[in-house]
């Protein structure tokens, strides 16, 4: 098949099942949508929201319909025209109990089970209490207490196996038990009887599994998991029998047509992404011989991988994949819409707010040092051993002890700038580039006793050339390495210091380089033409199941980058209006650097359309902003955490938020003002945004319900029911986007342009898929205001026009449209091919035919504030 025009991610679960999807078909195919982009479809823990939590990867998940419900949806897809892409998550499954029966098989058998090596357990831990087993840290308490209790009990299950209960959770007991337990007398292994308590406990010594508080996962884990998230366990998919078994039923999936292609989730946590990959498409190209897809479309499949690339990171060309799954757009189209004129003064308000550094990357050290101690002290002090062991391969390094090691390894680690590296043999040149970057920031951090260990380890972890002697030692430290520094960026980046650092949160973002605020037009210019030559068929993405913020309250927090004074007045302002409503508790709660964030939230989530007089509306909105406060104050693990809830400092927060969201003649009135004051100028960059994803090299990807402005927050809220009927009025009612541009608050202009542009993508493929990307010269005072390219093949031509940095263009007012005056004679400068070639405005309908070398912006933009001209 031929990459997808367009596709749109659903998020499906128990509530919103294939026939739900379904009965969306022909929205998206009225929409221009060519391929249904689904969340996880295999079979996942019972009630899961989002599908990673994969307990059987062997069938279809029941609970969206099963395989007859997808074959039901797949059939209404090719019906009209329509293809579909999954998300596929080999990194992990659920662990926990025996609803993930692959893992049930380990905890009951131990090293004998068939399963054994499809997990990544470490069965020679050096603590005695682990050799030969698994830690399971499951329980909401400590062991003792659990079982003192009576929380732990020996119970029957259903087909009358005896197991261990601990409220939901069953756990498998040795089959050599049986008997014993069978034989036994009517309440011997009571837990309320001391001789009960004791045998239960006997019991459970024997068993290939240790139950134990969930806080011990961080230290003493044993199991390699997804993240530091312990009801989700690592796969060894590197293993030829492991690849095979979990594999099976997506490869039958394709090789049926049922599928067109993959996103494959978090490939940077498998032991070989890129070996992975190869061996993916390799599977994907080589069908059974007489095998067809039945009417699916010929050709590769699409294959993406979700991969954040750090600072000047590209995805490596030898993979076999068609690219990411859009995060590195993500940031650059944002950091296009900033103005670099205001990083200066919002550091400057941040740090006198708050009192926490300006520069980013003294936050991200500092977090990734918390989080090496909090979730990852097991897996470090693993990767420390594995160098340890290399150290003792040779005379001249034996005396070099683990404890060194571990030290100067955590300061690689508080400083390495990507995800990880990549293979177990000499580095490529990007990983040395990477671990230069490391190494330099441990050099300054170490002691000068540990200087040479920080030279040594960079040798031994790829920067030279294994020897026969220590070439499997090496590899075995590096992949570990690899391994750790992946999760702990994710947890310790995205998940900690994003909630630490408040500048501008529009920057915090998934895959987001924070270090970078804005970005000009020719840098944008420069990384579309690098993606069209190397990777043209990536996909694009704006919102996503995990972004922090939604596309559109990125797009307005923007605007006070183009503001600060007016911004940094205003937070001032309400910091002394709402000193009153905070408590004090060994400091002020909340702290101020909470409550400005809090207040940049406030202001840029603001529903477009909410007054302040709407009592439910009001009391919606703060119940969203709680939810969103309460998990970033968490994710923070400054003042409250998710292992150890400060609840008065939360209670404090909560209440601060409900008290100043009903000052309606004080604070509220006041932040609402500026709400819709910033509102146009976020508008136009929501506009300018999602056309250039429309328009730019590669595939348009759309976050269900972000075709209307997305004001979501971080998940729950982002996964939200999308009120698809009145997105599908919208659209059956064909208004233009001009004439729905007076009446933007509602979302419909952005619908409508989409439709209109994915329209022309589909009467222009291969233009918009293969075509070339020509930037455009602007004329005049406000050049740096517009960002406009020429896209051409074979004689037909599209060229898109997008303001920039509207907010000192558009004034006060309440309109989204710039006035012609406003551009003061700034023009597009057309290449000659263009003169005299009559052209159509696809979004306005507005047609020219140029005949002088440029074209004056105030009439093209006066309709609609951005445009796309098609040759005729």
């Amino acid at each position: 098949m031929s990459a997808p025009r367009a596709t749109m991610r659903l998020q499906l679960h128990r509530g919103f099942t294939f026939a739900d999807a379904t009965r969306l078909v022909p929205y998206l195919a009225s929409l221009g949508i060519s391929h249904l982009y689904a969340s996880p479809i295999l079979a996942a823990r019972a009630g899961s929201m989002h599908g990673y939590d994969v307990v059987d990867l062997t069938r279809v998940n029941p609970e969206l319909g099963g395989e007859a419900g997808l074959r039901s949806l797949v059939a209404a897809l090719r019906s009209a025209g329509l293809g579909i892409i999954v998300d596929i998550v080999p990194n992990h499954m659920a662990a926990g109990g025996m609803e993930n029966a692959w893992w049930g098989d380990v905890l009951q058998h131990g090293q004998a089970s068939r399963f054994a090596t499809f997990f990544d357990v470490d069965w020679n831990s050096p603590d005695p209490a682990l050799r030969g087993k698994v830690l399971a840290p499951f329980l909401g308490e400590p062991y003792g207490e659990a079982l003192r209790s009576g929380a732990i009990t020996l119970a029957r299950d259903d087909d009358g196996a005896p197991v261990i209960r601990y409220f939901d959770s069953r756990f498998p007991i040795r089959c050599t038990d049986h008997a014993e337990i069978a034989a036994s007398s009517p309440g011997a292994y009571d837990p309320a009887t001391e001789a009960g308590r004791a045998r239960l406990h006997a019991l459970l010594e024997r068993q290939h599994y240790r139950l134990a508080w969930w806080r011990t996962a961080g230290d003493e884990i044993n199991w390699r998991r997804f993240f530091d998230i312990n009801g989700l366990a690592a796969l060894r998919i590197e293993d030829d029998a492991v690849f095979e078994a979990t594999h099976a039923t997506l490869l039958r999936l394709y090789a049926e047509g049922l599928i067109d292609g993959v996103r494959v989730d978090h490939v940077d946590g498998l032991a070989d992404p890129s070996g992975y990959c190869r061996r993916l498409r390799a599977r994907l190209q080589s069908l059974p011989p007489g095998l067809t897809r039945g009417n699916a479309p010929s050709g590769p499949a699409w294959f993406v991988v979700e991969k954040i690339l750090g600072p000047g990171e590209r995805l490596p060309g030898d993979w076999g994949v068609d690219g990411t799954s859009g995060y590195d757009f993500m940031d650059d189209v944002n950091a296009l819409l900033h103005d670099p004129s205001g990083e200066a003064p919002l550091r400057e308000l941040w740090a006198s707010v708050s009192g926490r550094p300006a520069d980013f990357a003294v936050e991200e050290a500092a977090a990734r040092r918390d989080m090496l101690d909090r979730s990852f002290t097991s897996q470090l002090d693993a990767t420390a051993a594995s160098l340890h062991r290399i150290a003792r391969l040779r005379l001249e390094t034996r005396d070099v002890t683990c404890a060194v090691i571990r030290r100067v390894l955590v300061a690689l680690l508080a400083h390495f700038p990507v995800y990880r590296s990549y293979g177990c043999e000499r580095r490529s040149a990007a990983d040395d580039a990477a671990f230069a970057k490391a190494v330099a920031g441990a050099m300054a951090d170490c002691r000068a006793a540990d200087r040479p260990i920080v030279a040594l380890l960079d040798r031994w972890l790829g920067g030279e050339a294994a020897s026969a002697l220590d070439r499997e030692a090496r590899c075995t430290a590096i992949v570990r390495f690899q391994q750790l520094s992946a999760p702990l960026a994710a947890k310790a980046v995205e998940d900690t210091a994003f909630y630490r650092h408040g500048v501008l949160l529009s920057r915090n973002e998934v895959g987001a380089d924070i270090a970078r605020f804005s970005m000009t037009a020719e840098e944008f210019h420069a990384r579309c033409l690098a993606r069209r030559e190397c990777l043209p068929d990536a996909m694009l993405a704006t919102a996503t199941h995990d972004h922090k913020r939604g596309e559109d309250v990125r797009a307005r927090l923007a605007v006070l980058s183009e503001m600060p004074e007016e911004w940094a007045e205003s937070v001032r302002r309400w910091l002394a209006l709402n000193a009153p409503h905070r408590r004090m508790g060994g400091g002020p709660m909340p702290s101020p650097g909470d409550e400005a964030m809090l207040y940049q939230m406030i202001v840029a989530a603001w529903p477009t359309q909410l007054d302040t007089a709407e009592a439910e509306g009001l009391q919606e909105y703060t119940e969203r902003l709680a939810g969103w406060q309460l998990k970033a104050l968490r994710e923070a693990k400054l003042a409250t955490d998710w292992t150890a809830p400060n609840l008065e400092y939360e209670d404090a927060a909560r209440s601060f938020l409900y008290t100043i969201m009903a000052d309606r003649d004080g604070f509220l009135a006041q932040v609402a003002q500026f709400a819709h004051r910033i509102g146009p100028a976020g508008t136009v960059n929501g506009l300018a945004q999602t056309l250039l994803k429309l328009t730019v090299p590669g595939v348009p990807d759309f976050f269900q319900g972000s075709e209307f402005w997305d004001q979501s927050l971080v998940d729950p809220d982002n996964r939200r029911p999308v009120d698809f009927a009145r997105r599908i009025d919208a659209l059956n009612a064909a208004e233009k986007p001009d004439a729905l541009a007076v009446h933007w608050r509602d979302g419909r202009v952005k619908q409508a342009m989409i439709r209109r542009v994915l329209a022309l993508r589909g009467t222009l493929p291969e233009l918009f898929a293969r075509g070339t990307y020509r930037p455009l010269d602007v004329a005049g005072p406000l050049a740096a205001h517009v960002v406009a390219f020429l896209r051409s093949h074979e004689g037909a031509h599209c060229l898109i026009a997008v303001p920039r940095l509207p907010g000192k263009l558009l004034g006060r007012g309440n309109s989204i449209l710039i006035l012609p005056a406003a551009w003061r004679d700034t023009a597009l400068r057309l290449p000659e091919d263009l003169l005299g070639r009559g052209m159509y405005d696809a979004i306005s309908d507005v047609r020219i035919e140029p005949r002088d070398a440029t074209v004056p912006l105030g009439g093209l933009l006066a309709k609609v504030p951005v445009a796309l001209l098609a040759t005729e």
